[in-house]
């Protein structure tokens, strides 16, 4: 098994950065990542998205009830208070847009990726991982909100 390095979790940072810029406006401040289990709350929303290829885990994006109904109703230029189809939908497709951005990058640096669809989990979860361990990064908002970003990857030998 490949230690990560900064070469392989900077594009995700990158393009999550980037597409919260782009599509909802807001600006991103990266934290310092520590490891940390992925374990989250009742009113937590979390995109899941597998990663197979050169590089094999999951990707986890987190956020709070009120970060999800706010980078929702940017999304989808109107207000959302509550998460349904439609919003569910536009919180999907910004996992797809981050991951699909990183895998972009990975590809030209000479590492082939491929991702899964995107599943959100709502609710009091945990996820244990015996195959690497979780990295956690949060992604703060000028206003104070922000997102984690959980990277549970290892590269293949």
């Amino acid at each position: 098994m490949a230690t990560l390095n900064a070469e392989h979790i900077n594009p995700f940072l990158m393009a999550a950065k980037k597409v919260l810029q782009d599509m909802c406006f807001m600006e991103v401040t990266i934290q310092k990542p520590a490891l940390k289990e992925a374990s989250f709350q009742d009113n937590d929303w979390v995109i899941i998205i597998g990663v197979t290829g050169e590089m094999r885990g999951q990707v986890l994006i987190a956020m709070t009830q009120d970060e999800a109904c706010g980078i929702a109703s940017k999304m989808c230029m109107m207000e959302v208070t509550q998460i349904d189809d439609f919003a569910a939908s536009a919180l999907s497709e910004l996992g797809n847009m981050i991951m699909g951005n990183a895998a972009t990058v990975f590809s030209s640096n000479g590492i082939g990726i491929d991702i899964t669809p995107p599943t959100l989990s709502h609710g009091r979860v945990s996820f244990t991982s015996t195959y690497t361990k979780s990295l956690c990064v949060p992604m703060t908002f000028p206003d104070g909100g922000g997102i984690n970003l959980f990277l549970a990857l290892r590269q293949e030998d």
